[in-house]
Parts: C-alpha cells; structure tokens; sequence
C-alpha cells in the first residue's frame, strides 16, 4: 500500500473532512467577527519580517529536535533509518494528522510508515512513537501542574478554573494510566484482548461465517508482547530518558518562546506567565480531536484566556495566524510533498 494509503484515508473519508473544515472556516469566522476583520488586518500589515523569520526558524528547530529524539528511541528498539528520511516520515504524519478530525492518529500513522518504507514490524514503530510522546508529556505534565494552581489566582469565572484545572488533571492522570499500561505487560495484554473481543463481535454481525478468537488471540498476544518489550527498553534506558527528557524541555521552552515571538511579531509584549498557562491550556486544547489541528477551537480559547491579561482579540488573532503559518500550514505543505515522494516511490 505505502503512503498513498494516506491519500486513500482522505478519500474514503474525504465528506468527513470536507464538513470538518467548513466548521472550521465558520469558527474561525465568527470568532473573526466578534474580534473584527478590520482589526486583524490591520495588526497583520504591521507585522515585522524579523520576527516572523524567528517564528520560522524557531519552528525547524523544534521539529528537528522532535526527529532526534525519535531517533534516540527508535536505536534503542531497532535499527533508525537516517535522520533525513525520519524526519520526512514524520512530516508525512503530520500532513496525515493535520487535515483530518483526528482519525488517523499520530502514533499508529507513524508506524504505519515505518513498516511500509523502512520494513520496521509495526509493533516496534508503534512502540517507539508511542514513548517519543511520553517523554514529550514529562515537562508537559510539570507545567501543567504549575498552571493548574497558577490559575486559580486569575479573576475568572469559578466554572472557567473548574473546567480548564479538571482538564488539566484528567489529561495528566490519562497519559499516566497509559505509560502504566504500556509498561505492564498483563495489563497491555488485558485492554488489548478485551479491545478484540469486542471488535471480533461487531465484525461478526456483519460478516458470513464465525470468525474464529483464538488465532487471533495468539496473534494480539505476540505483537503486545513485542510492543511492551519495546516501550519498556526506551522508557528504562537510563542514557535515552535523561537526553529524551531534556530534548523535550527543550522543545517546550523553544515553543512558548515562538508564541511569545509571534505576539512580538505583531506588535505586542504578553506577561510570560500568563503566556505560560495560555499555552498549556492551547496544548490541551490541540489534544481534542474534533476539527483537524484543533483549528478555530484553540484560538477561540486563547482570544478568551488572553482577554483576562489584557490583550485584545484583534491582537490575539493576528498572533495565531502568524503562530500557525510556522505550527501548521509548512509542514502539512512540506508533509504534502513528502507523502507525493513515498507514494509514487512506492507505486513505482
């Protein structure tokens, strides 16, 4: 199959994502309106070309931080192919990600590519994405600690503390539960056993014929067993969790920093902690798989987060289309490009 599955994917669900975007165009819209069109553009003409390149260049750092770090895990696991073709690998996913409501998947799009142009088994990628996310939740979770109690100090609605605080938390206990799981190989085999059974059951009405449990149980056996194996080394690996979480710092303090240059880049100098929660918040925001890269619903969150630091909606707007020339419309178009390379290379 190879990449082209990718387009394969957008096509079978080409109306999904079709409807995805036009909600999108009508959130980012209204918000638009209420923020004022006249505005926006007014604090984009003035937007400077230096700070915008340091958006850019700030951007590549980071996603080849993301491509090290990756790599670190993946020889831990198994053989990394080189470091341009990861790094095109996961452009590939990314442009995969980007334009859909989050069916696809980062972790599975991404071992799904593997397999297909490295001969990587499946389990291993997947393995090796999945503890790539970890360590980049690690310094996520402590921040986000930090911004759940900084929070409560903000003169905002109780119900705004509530939500954005339980959000915080739900997210940091959900990514911990699945480090535990990923870890704890009777527990990995159990979720993924009852997964199957219920899977087999539901195919089953719709198919002729039994299909028959024990086979596949065996199957789903081995492949956990290989993928716990895995995503135990790269997690336990001393030399890999102290370079991988510092690489992950990094990656975090690099991207508050480009939002905080995006802000510049239109003329405005937002208080840094503040900022700091904001983006946590954003983050969390961007993990809610509803409209594809969380568009409309991660700025409507930020036009009204930054409102209480003072910052106006105009201003706010302005930043994220700055923000999300770096973030998400390069390298979907530089994914785009590569997903046409693997796709073609594969077919030919």
């Amino acid at each position: 199959m190879g990449e082209s599955s990718v387009f394969d994917y957008i096509g079978e669900n080409r109306r999904t994502i079709v409807l995805s975007f036009i909600a999108v165009a009508v959130v980012i819209f209204l918000i638009g309106f209420f923020a004022g069109f006249g505005d926006i553009l007014r604090a984009l003409e003035g937007t400077s070309p230096y700070f915008l390149a340091i958006n850019f260049i700030l951007e590549a750092i980071i996603l080849v931080l993301w491509t090290l770090r990756w790599r670190l895990i993946l020889n831990v696991v198994d053989d990394a192919p080189s470091f341009p073709r990861l790094m095109m690998l996961l452009f590939t996913s990314i442009f995969g990600n980007n334009i859909t409501p989050g069916a696809a998947g980062g972790e599975p799009l991404r071992a799904y590519l593997l397999r297909e142009v490295e001969g990587t088994p499946f389990e291993i990628g997947f393995a090796s994405s999945t503890a790539d996310r970890v360590f980049e939740f690690i310094p996520f979770a402590m921040i986000s600690i930090l911004s759940a109690v900084l929070i409560m100090t903000w003169d905002i609605s109780i119900w705004t503390r509530i939500i954005v605080s339980v959000l915080i938390l739900v997210t940091i206990t959900g990514f911990s539960l699945a480090v535990y799981a990923g870890m704890n190989k009777k527990i990995a085999q159990r979720i993924a056993l009852s997964v199957t059974r219920r899977l087999v059951s539901w195919f089953s009405r719709f198919m002729e014929g039994d299909i028959h449990l024990s086979g596949i149980h065996e199957k789903v056996i081995f492949y956990i067993n290989r993928f716990n194996d895995g995503f135990s080394t790269a997690i336990t690996d001393r030399r890999v969790f102290v370079i991988g979480f510092f690489i992950s710092l990094g990656m975090w303090a690099l991207d508050v920093c480009r939002l905080y240059v995006c802000f510049l880049a239109v003329g405005v100098s937002p208080p840094v902690v503040p900022l700091i929660i904001i983006y946590t918040v954003g983050i969390l925001i961007s993990l809610l798989p509803i409209l594809p890269g969380s568009l409309g619903l991660r700025e409507g969150i930020l036009v009204a987060l930054f409102a209480v630091a003072g910052i106006g909606a105009d201003y706010v707007m302005a930043a994220s289309v700055v923000d999300r020339l770096a973030s998400y419309i390069a390298p979907t178009l530089i994914g785009l490009m590569a997903a046409i390379y693997y796709g073609k290379q594969m077919t030919a």
